[in-house]
């Protein structure tokens, strides 16, 4: 009852004409809504867990896919350096102002398609993907999912969005006093609606890539998932 049908709705800012000043705008509404409501401590904890076990290496490097204004990537980096870890990031975008934008806040910044990852494979030690699958269905959101595998070393690491009318209430309602641009307000909402439950989430992994992830719900009506690639790469087609 609290878990609303999946919606197929369009975001304002997927389109491809989309303008980039107002994306960049939307974007500190995203970086906000990350530091407030749980998307950044999806990642972080993931990650946390990873720098934890045992025999760990010291440094690593990680790709963020659709880094936004970099701000994952910072915060990442500020943790790891907390761990006792050195880390190298690198940010990817697909617009050219946001990558350039996100550069202030990664080591070094892509810009290229999701579909088609510019690296070697197994020559990332983590990717993470945050707040990104929902905007894709079906072939499209398989593909990420495969070239996020294909291109990881020691793990993948996506953080969603729990679909649940709360958390389209809950985000509409605190869009107003964070003083959100009526195009994050709007496109907050629906990406909510985007979002997926854990079984969805699962599944969605395993069917991409044949990897069985390991989906955590986290505070903010947040998922995390965490898998770590095949030693032979085997996946559906």
């Amino acid at each position: 009852m609290l878990t609303p049908a999946r919606a197929r709705g369009h975001e304002m800012l997927d389109a491809p004409d989309a303008d980039p000043a107002l994306a960049l705008r939307s974007l500190r509404d995203v970086a906000l809504a990350n530091r407030l409501f749980g998307g950044r401590h999806a990642v972080l904890s993931a990650l946390d867990a990873l720098w934890r076990e045992p025999g760990a290496p010291t440094r690593w490097s990680l790709l963020d896919i659709g880094t936004g204004l970099g701000d994952i990537p910072a915060a990442a980096a500020r943790r790891a350096s907390q761990r006792g870890v050195t880390l190298r990031s690198i940010g990817l975008e697909r617009i050219v102002p946001i990558a350039v934008a996100a550069s202030a806040r990664c080591d070094s910044v892509c810009c290229a398609s999701a579909f088609a990852l510019p690296f070697a494979d197994r020559s990332i030690d983590v990717v993470t993907c945050s707040q990104v699958l929902h905007h894709f269905e079906g072939q499209e959101a398989h593909a990420l999912l495969r070239e996020c595998t294909r291109v990881a070393r020691r793990a993948v690491i996506v953080g969603d969005l729990r679909r649940s009318w709360l958390a389209v209430a809950g985000i509409w309602s605190a869009s107003f006093a964070l003083g959100f641009h009526p195009v994050s307000r709007h496109d907050g909402a629906l990406s909510v609606r985007r979002g997926f439950t854990r079984r969805e989430l699962e599944a969605l992994v395993y069917e991409a890539t044949g990897c069985h992830a390991t989906v955590r719900q986290t505070p903010g009506f947040r998922l995390s998932a965490y898998w770590q690639p095949a030693p032979t790469t085997s996946q559906p087609s």
